[in-house]
């Protein structure tokens, strides 16, 4: 059958870089990593340090579902194999439709797991710190920020990944000043750091009796969560550290204490903010810990170039500097004018679907290190 040579020959197309993602996830490091771990968990003791034990059993979970996940495509790319020979020797084309969703679903999962293999950055696999400020537009930016952080919450809730928001600051009239979010997931940091930048909203705005259109920006920071101690020591009298009224979350309530904390260093002009706690000592630890990883980065990096490659550079929040754009009048397209990426359903865009941006920044990073 016709049909059957052309699915034969498509899956031949696919067996050397199913080959080749095996080869760059290194699973035989990873088998090796993998009894290491678990001879270290069979010492006396081991269980005695809580930290160390989870930090360990963490890694070998990792370890082990990457394997899994592999072993479950070379697994999905027989049962397709297995098909096409079954249709050859029954002549069945009854068994087609079944073989096409199979190839779809081995292809779909291909393609995943090759982008996982670009993941390979030293924070990629943290949580996420980010945080959005809104820029030139006024009213109107601060309702862009808070748009832009239901997109974020929405794009979390889709990849099962948990939200906490850090600290936030209300507009005068709508939306938000500014707002920081720790999104907690495996890899959350490798995926977000494609959102470093200037985001560009056009749109009729609501807020203009005369229903002219309008442009706002809002720059977005992403930061690992650096769990382990970066060993990074702090002066005291390099920081100002400021208490506030802390509000929850969506102007629920205020607290009558000032538990909310801002840290500032004064060297590097570096701030960060924590009201998420319930105590002004846990928001502190938390600002602090935010604080020591951004240190820790800058301290790593021994060019501006390299800095860049982490942190992103520091723009202005306006025009010329937006990394992509979001249209929705006179018609509707979100661009991202580093990959060249676009969608032409702002709204779906919106409501968290960001993954082909994030997946073509990816790919044009990996590109761009390699030349």
């Amino acid at each position: 059958m016709v049909e059957l040579d052309q699915y034969k020959y498509t899956l031949s197309t696919y067996e050397k870089p199913l080959i080749e993602v095996g080869d760059s996830l290194d699973l035989a490091g990873k088998r090796e990593r993998i009894r290491e771990i678990e001879l270290t968990m069979e010492e006396p003791g081991f269980w005695d340090d809580n930290d160390r034990a989870q930090s360990f059993m963490k890694e070998l979970k990792n370890l082990k579902d990457v394997i899994e996940e592999y072993d479950h495509l070379k697994m999905r790319f027989e049962d397709v194999q297995t098909l096409i020979q079954m249709g050859y020797e029954e002549n069945d084309e009854s068994l087609i439709p079944e073989i096409e969703e199979a190839m779809e679903l081995f292809i779909k999962d291909l393609d995943e797991l090759k982008l996982r293999t670009l993941l390979s950055g030293e924070y990629d696999r943290y949580n996420a710190i980010l945080t959005l400020h809104a820029g030139a537009g006024g009213t109107e930016s601060c309702d862009w920020a808070s748009m832009l952080c239901r997109m974020y919450q929405r794009w979390a809730d889709k990849k099962g990944f948990s939200v906490e928001m850090l600290d936030f600051l209300d507009g005068e009239e709508a939306g938000l000043k500014s707002v920081t979010l720790q999104i907690n997931g495996e890899n959350a940091y490798g995926y977000l750091k494609s959102e470093r930048g200037v985001h560009r909203l056009v749109r009729i705005s609501p807020f203009n009796a005369a229903g002219k259109r309008q442009t706002s920006f809002v720059s977005c920071d992403v930061m690992p969560d650096i769990e382990e101690d970066t060993g990074i020591e702090i002066n005291d009298d390099d920081l100002r550290i400021d208490t506030y009224r802390s509000s929850g979350a969506g102007g629920q309530h205020v607290n009558k204490t000032s538990s909310a904390i801002r840290i500032t260093h004064l060297p590097t002009n570096i701030v960060v903010q924590c009201q998420n706690e319930r105590s002004q000592l846990q928001n502190k630890e938390k600002a602090m810990k935010m604080l020591k990883a951004k240190l820790y980065l800058l301290k790593q990096q021994e060019s501006q170039e390299k800095i860049s490659g982490i942190r992103g550079e520091v723009k202005e929040i306006g025009w010329g500097n937006q990394i992509r754009s979001y249209v929705m009048q006179p018609y509707t397209l979100v661009k991202d004018h580093r990959t060249n990426e676009e969608i032409g359903n702002t709204s779906n865009v919106l409501d968290g679907n960001i993954d082909p941006f994030i997946n073509a920044y990816l790919k044009w990073n990996a590109q761009n290190s390699e030349t």
